[in-house]
């Protein structure tokens, strides 16, 4: 009996995972589209599950998918692009759904692209933060915010509660109870990044947000303490590479201290973490839309809570998923060349010296 009615079953909560996706989380309908669409040049995993109980007929486990494409070689350079940990911010999931659907494209006919990734490896978590997003939270389920979950305390952390706190899940920017592990989709992501990042000579690593200003902002670290970054000499290199190749680009390029210091910061643990790997080179950025640039155009979105991290008006919706295609494009082809471009021995330290001159004297003056 049971044998027989196992297929209406699987039909049944088929049809109500899709209603759940077609309602709640049309992003996820999305992906698992172009996953199926891009076929055998993915290697796809399901790092986690995360249970909604709030979903239809006790809940529904949601899965957090990671795609690779390109080399398979564990010594290849690497790009991780990440978005959706924040669950309100829906336009960085958005946007790598974009460039993951261009990709698929190109890949039938675009020969540049194909030799590019045979000497490197992309690696995509489009939607880290699935129930969160189909709640339309900033956290996820538990009420913890990703963001503020690592086990990484600031010093001398601002503003309250922004920089993350402990005292209640009903409060945003909640980091978790003291002691307890990070949350599944926390770990998940943190895990995929240090697998990735074990045995690549260099990897770059861009996390999509959205929400902070009139500026569109490319963050590193660190969020937890006014110094600079070990790789500031890389870093600096790369972002004045960008800046000669696009000089009327839209970015503003700064360590998160220069706006606030936050606990539990992920990316600054991976940062953390990595360092003790020598000869290896991590660079972790932060790309921070600036959302008020569609409020101001629009301000009826102040009515909304969605409103205030993504475009409401499809229009403004298309022209922010092709503005950063540019910096998106520029990732590929610095990963893939990374050996002609980086610094090396007195060059290295004159950039370091330009960084600190460009980011920390800037901090201290202001």
């Amino acid at each position: 009996m049971d044998t027989l009615t196992q297929p209406d079953t699987l039909d049944r909560e088929q049809t109500l995972r899709q209603q759940y996706y077609r309602d709640r989380l049309p992003e996820m309908r999305l992906l698992e589209k172009l996953i199926h669409k891009g076929g055998d040049a993915f290697r796809v995993e399901v790092l986690t599950e995360v249970l909604d109980g709030k979903a239809p007929e006790g809940g529904l486990a949601l899965p957090v998918y990671s795609l690779e494409l390109g080399s398979a070689d564990k010594d290849a350079p690497v790009l991780l692009l990440s978005g959706g940990v924040h669950g309100i911010e829906r336009i960085g999931t958005q946007l790598l759904l974009a460039q993951l659907g261009t990709l698929i494209s190109r890949l039938k006919w675009d020969e540049g692209l194909n030799h590019s990734l045979t000497k490197m490896r992309l690696v995509m978590i489009p939607l880290v933060n699935p129930v969160g997003m189909a709640r339309g939270l900033r956290s996820n389920g538990q009420g913890v915010d990703l963001m503020r979950n690592a086990p990484v305390d600031a010093l001398a952390p601002r503003p309250w509660l922004v920089s993350g706190h402990r005292y209640s899940r009903w409060l945003p920017w909640y980091r978790g109870r003291k002691g307890d592990p990070m949350e599944a989709e926390a770990e998940a992501l943190c895990e995929l990044v240090s697998r990735q990042i074990e045995h690549a000579p260099f990897t770059l690593a861009l996390d999509c947000h959205s929400g902070f200003g009139m500026r569109d902002r490319v963050w590193f670290p660190y969020a937890n303490d006014l110094r600079m970054m070990e790789h500031a000499a890389e870093l600096h290199a790369m972002v004045r590479l960008f800046e000669k190749a696009h000089p009327n680009h839209p970015y503003l390029f700064e360590p998160q201290f220069h706006h606030y210091r936050t606990h539990g910061d992920l990316w600054d643990y991976l940062y953390s973490e990595h360092l003790e790997r020598a000869g290896q080179v991590f660079l972790p950025l932060t790309l921070e839309m600036g959302s008020w640039l569609w409020v101001k155009k629009n301000l009826r979105q102040l009515t909304s809570y969605k409103g205030l991290f993504n475009p409401l008006v499809p229009h403004r919706q298309k022209r922010t998923l092709r503005r950063h295609h540019l910096l998106l494009e520029f990732m590929i082809n610095a990963v893939r060349s990374w050996q002609n471009w980086l610094p090396l021995e007195q060059e290295r330290q004159r950039h370091h010296r330009n960084a600190e001159r460009r980011w920390l004297e800037e901090e201290k003056q202001g």
